[in-house]
Formats: C-alpha cells, structure tokens, sequence
C-alpha cells in the first residue's frame, strides 16, 4: 500500500492526516496553528508526518490564499500574520522532510479536487466547485487537473464585482461575490441592520419567519450567487457545480433555490444541463483533496 500526506493549514487549526492510495484516511491529527511563525507550525506538521512511520509518496499542503502557486507560498491572507507571507511552504518543509516532495494548493481547490475524485463529481470531466462559509472560494477541476490558469490565481473569485457601490467588508472590494453571499456578508449585513444574530443561518430563520429585512438580505445572497454562477456557466460550461461550506450545508433549501434562480439566468439551450448539488464530502474534503494532488503529482514525476 502506498501511503501520501495531506495537510490543512487554517487560521485556527492545523489538520495532517496520513492518506493510503484508496484515499481512505488512516491516521489524522490535529493542533493549534501558529499564525505568528509558520516555522513552527510546519516544525509540527514535519515531526507529525514522521510520527506516522510510514514511507511517503508526497504531501499535498490547503492553505488559504490568494496564494503563489507556482512558487509554493502565501501572498497575503487575513488568517495568517505577515511573517507567513512569502514565507516559501513548499521548500522549506521538503527540507524539513529530507527531499519529500511538497505541493501547495488553494483550499477550495483542493475540496474541488477531492470532489471530482471522491464525490458526486467523481463521474464528471468538467468540475465547479464553491463553498460558501466564512468567505467565498472557488475551484475548478478539468480531468481531474485543477485548473490555476497562466499564474496560478485561476478562481480566485472573491473580489468579482457584482453589484455596483455594494456592501464590502475586510480586504473585498464593495459589491464582491464574497461581501454579499458570504457566510459573513450575510451576517454582517443583519448586523448593521439592527437584527440580533449570530451568524447566516440566524438570519435566514428570521427570514422565513417574515423579517423583511433579513428576507432581503438573504434574498440578496442567492440572487447574486446565482448570477455569479451563471456567469461561470456561460464562460466555462461545468458538468456539475457543487456547493459546500456552512451556508450551502446547513441552511435547509439553499441550494436548490439558487439552482432554481440559475436556471432562470442561462440561455434555454443551457437550462437542462444545469446540475448543482450540496457537497457530500464532510469537513475533510480538503485533506482527501491534498493527498489525491501528492498522489497524482509523484505518479506524474
């Protein structure tokens, strides 16, 4: 059998888990991520490979972005202190691992990958994939490759203006994608209304129970995803469109409105190959994602 690593960087916590070729999950263990000194979080990820006992093919490495793909670091993300950015991920733990090869991918690239390898995208050439959580990320998988585009910066999708002098919020300018259908954005924008909730799913009990305020927020968010996605559509025509992330997993009937509201946005010839669903991978998708790229990446090489 053989064995890969896979490797989920958070601004919380740090996910390693040993992979075998079935992409069964053996082993998985977790700790608190440094944010301040990615060395010593990748000290840990490199003594916690080694505790594993097992030769290795390759580790695969989710981390947030916007990342540089092609030279294995961080740019800048708000989950991660600055001494993280430019800080070269990929060299420094191969060196850490004796020559192990180490690959670092996009978090929602990787949940995409895992989806078209062991999800309801495993049948499909041609995979979309968003999650709609915290923030909003996406990835597409095209035979099983990601697709990162001439920089590496295919997808990153947050910033994509959708409505003109729209509600922003951190580092996304107004009117992004992820400022309005965002876990977040739905919350923050409850907030600044007046409504007393926690978080998306808060504001959507109001909505259903009449609020008219959180009804149009709410409204708002599945409006504008379902232009985004048409929008993806028409530009990349996916097989399948996969929806994961708190939002799309835990508001009952999120998803299949916006597949509703899609299918109105397409052109007629369009509308019967309009296919989104809720992920049904749970929270380690990242992982299966990143061990699959190890996998993929050694067998290429």
């Amino acid at each position: 059998m053989k064995y890969a690593v896979g490797v989920d960087i958070g601004g919380t916590n740090t996910r390693v888990a040993l992979i075998d070729e079935d992409l069964n999950l053996v082993k998985r263990v977790q700790f608190s991520t440094d944010t301040t000194d990615p060395e010593a979080t990748l000290k840990k990820v490199a003594s916690t490979i080694e505790s594993f006992g097992k030769e290795i093919e390759g580790v695969g490495i989710s981390c947030p972005g916007p990342l540089d793909l092609i030279n294995g670091y961080v740019i800048s993300t708000p989950n991660l202190k600055e001494k993280w950015w430019g800080y070269k991920i990929t060299d420094n733990l191969k060196e850490m691992l004796g020559g192990v090869p180490v690959y670092l991918e996009n978090d929602a690239n990787l949940a995409a990958l895992a989806e078209a390898v062991a999800g309801d995208g495993k049948d499909k050439r041609f995979v979309q994939f968003l999650t709609i959580s915290t923030g909003l990320g996406s990835g597409q998988v095209i035979d099983k490759q990601i697709y990162i585009g001439s920089h590496g910066f295919a997808h990153e999708v947050a910033n994509a203006i959708m409505w003109r002098d729209g509600p922003s919020h951190g580092v996304i300018l107004p009117g992004g994608i992820e400022a309005l259908s965002s876990g977040t954005a739905i919350t923050t924008r409850a907030q600044k209304a007046g409504l007393d909730v926690e978080h998306a799913g808060n504001v959507n009990d109001l909505a259903a129970a009449g609020n008219e305020t959180a009804a149009e927020i709410m409204n708002d968010a599945k409006e504008y995803l379902a232009n985004f996605i048409a929008t993806l559509i028409a530009v990349t025509d996916p097989e399948i469109i996969i929806l994961g992330g708190s939002v799309a997993m835990k508001i009952d009937g999120f998803v299949e409105d916006v597949e509703n509201r899609v299918r109105e946005k397409v052109f007629a010839p369009l509308k019967p190959y309009v296919d989104i669903r809720r992920s049904t991978l749970n929270e380690d998708s990242g992982l299966l994602g990143a061990g699959y790229l190890a996998f993929s990446k050694a067998k290429a090489e």
